[in-house]
């Protein structure tokens, strides 16, 4: 395989990017989604690092490492279509699909970003797992140890439902989550929307991992999305001996799309 490459996670938000040297993650940034040119032209991959905010060191190593950025290889998934039209000129791209994940019992419809989890969390956790994506989207994705999907479940997010709530209603504010576990019954509207929506998702969170466990006793359950660090702490101090239990990972999707690139290059 190459020895530097990156992985591209075109998310319902932001890309998500990771630098990988061979198989080793050396770090990972996100920027803005990109606007399609009309002729459509391939993206100016230096011009996106240079915008992405990346220290100087690391900027340094890749230009040390490449002769030309924009010759890298990239290995690309996407849930958004119009996106993955932006990057077709792209001359050195690898568009991962559903079919390309090496996980069985999967359905047409299964969001890319969750099959990558799951298969991240499972070649290094290990099978079975339960991967809870606290992103746009909370959702739930359990594996087995045959590596074949069980199934899962989707809801809004934390940070969806608080949007949602000020766009869809008149007198509701739009209010930043707290960094802690917020007084169950509150005495002014702010609080109760954080209650409200903070102790409503981990019911349902501690809910779902018990059920999973009763099946899959020894299985690795991970959190990742960027609402993961808030969702684990919530969990802490709510349920600090299921909260021991759980691994935070930020990175799941990359593992997928390391050991799919890897898979393909073996092949």
């Amino acid at each position: 395989m190459d020895k530097s490459w990156l992985a591209l996670m075109i998310g319902n938000s932001r890309l998500h990017w990771a630098w990988f040297d061979g198989d080793q993650l050396q770090s990972t940034w996100d920027s803005e989604h990109l606007v399609n040119s009309d002729p459509p032209s391939p993206p100016n991959l230096e011009g996106i690092l240079e915008r992405a905010s990346l220290s100087s060191r690391e900027r340094a190593v890749r230009r040390s490492r490449e002769e030309n950025l924009d010759e890298l290889p990239i290995v690309l998934a996407s849930v958004v279509p119009d996106q993955i039209a932006i990057w077709q000129g792209y001359p050195h791209l690898q568009i991962l699909t559903l079919e390309q994940i090496l996980l069985e019992h999967s359905y047409p419809t299964l969001g890319i970003d969750r099959a990558l989890a799951l298969w991240g969390a499972g070649e290094v956790y290990g099978w079975p797992t339960l991967v809870i994506d606290a992103g746009t989207a909370l959702t739930f994705t359990g594996g087995n140890a045959q590596r074949q999907l069980v199934g899962g479940a989707i809801l809004p997010g934390l940070s969806l439902q608080v949007r949602s709530l000020a766009q869809k209603t008149a007198a509701l504010p739009a209010i930043a989550l707290p960094e802690t576990l917020p007084k169950r019954w509150a005495n002014d509207t702010e609080d109760a929307i954080a209650s409200g929506i903070i102790y409503t998702v981990l019911a349902g969170v501690v809910d779902f991992v018990q059920a999973w466990r009763q099946e899959f006793p020894a299985s690795a359950v991970v959190i990742t999305g960027g609402d993961r660090a808030l969702l684990h702490h919530y969990l802490q101090s709510q349920h600090p001996q299921l909260a021991a239990q759980v691994t935070v990972d930020p990175n799941l999707i990359f593992w997928g799309m390391r050991a799919c690139r890897a898979e393909s290059a073996s092949a």
